[in-house]
């Protein structure tokens, strides 16, 4: 039996994709990538328009394949969308780990807006959902909400509020369009939310700064997204957890630093390679840590902040200077040691 071009095409592209897969430097990234490949040459096999739809999808697997292709070539731009499409930060998976957090089973329905119309009921802000969208640390944008934008959007006309000024004037606004303001806001905020790969739960006994790490079992929340297997651990050791030692010590700071008698950092644990360990980092600061915090026998609160060595140029202040490590310290005792030594002449300093 033989098969037709286009079939022999795109098994001829699927054999290709799965070779290349190979060569992708994390496991994640291979296996996500067989997988992503396996579906979509399902999707392109029972695709009843095959002259069309067909075309189009096929032409996008080989788009795919070409930057798959790219990225393990040294492309940036084509590495960074391997990454962003792999660990959810765009495409469908993205939309699949943002969904689970849109509902809360546990969360009372609010009364509808019309009367005797279900359908009418406003969206409900989970609290995973609320700490993502009031803080400009999970948002693509950059622009936090704030706890009053949930409650009252700020799209939604002052003529809602029957007491108003304009509501007086020009007659309350209508409540069909209220519901669907309230629900486009939901959706398009949600939309520009980063979904988290897991949540960390912390238990303290007086003060949050003795918070000690525990399941979250056993604070008794639920878990979403990659929870439990290890996927933010694996991008933090590629990276590495250490601020220190992440440079390689000089020849000439490590003879200062014997002169003072200063062993120098040792190197910690991390990728060989700095190019890919900056595109790691670069995923960081698209990937919001989640962290609910509780006392013993009391509701917590839900805490979004981003991975320290991350690389997030719009959240991480402009004056912000890294710790002094070893080899910093070693040269500025040096400088001070050479500038004691040297004899005083008398002249000042022009300024």
């Amino acid at each position: 039996m033989t098969l037709p071009d286009s079939a022999r095409q795109l098994f001829s592209v699927y054999r290709e994709f799965i070779r290349e897969t190979r060569y992708l430097p994390h496991a994640h990234l291979r296996h996500y990538y067989r997988i992503k490949a396996s579906d979509d040459v399902r999707a392109i096999v029972e695709t009843k328009d095959c002259k069309g739809l067909g075309r189009r999808k096929l032409k996008r697997f080989t788009k795919e394949l070409a930057t798959v292709k790219a990225a393990i070539q040294g492309s940036t731009p084509a590495f960074t969308h391997v990454l962003d499409v792999a660990y959810g930060r765009k495409g469908k998976l993205r939309w699949e780990l943002i969904q689970p957090l849109l509902t809360d089973p546990k969360v009372k329905k609010p009364p509808p807006i019309i009367p005797a119309v279900e359908k009418s009921r406003p969206p409900v802000y989970p609290k995973e959902l609320a700490a993502l969208l009031t803080s400009p640390a999970s948002r693509s944008t950059r622009k936090a909400l704030t706890p009053e934008d949930l409650e009252t959007p700020p799209t939604l006309p002052s003529r809602a509020d029957p007491t108003s000024e304009d509501s007086k004037l020009l007659g309350p606004l209508s409540k069909r369009r209220e519901v669907n303001i309230r629900w486009r806001f939901f959706t398009q905020e949600a939309a520009k939310v980063y979904p988290p790969l897991e949540v960390q739960a912390k238990m303290f006994s007086n003060t949050p700064a003795d918070a000690s790490p525990v399941t979250i079992r056993e604070a008794r929340i639920r878990g979403f997204g990659f929870q439990e297997q290890g996927l933010l651990e694996d991008i933090h050791g590629i990276v590495g957890r250490e601020k220190q030692g992440l440079r390689p010590v000089t020849r000439r700071e490590l003879q200062a630093m014997k002169k003072i008698g200063q062993a120098p950092s040792p190197p910690a644990a991390r990728h060989p390679s700095r190019w890919l360990r900056r595109r790691y980092q670069q995923l960081l600061g698209k990937i919001p840590q989640v962290t609910y915090t509780y006392q013993s026998g009391k509701d917590g609160r839900y805490g979004v902040s981003l991975s320290n060595q991350s690389l997030a140029v719009s959240v991480v202040p402009v004056h912000q200077y890294g710790e002094v490590d070893s080899a910093a310290l070693a040269w500025y005792n040096k400088a001070e040691l050479e500038d004691s030594q040297k004899p005083d002449t008398g002249k000042k300093r022009k300024k």
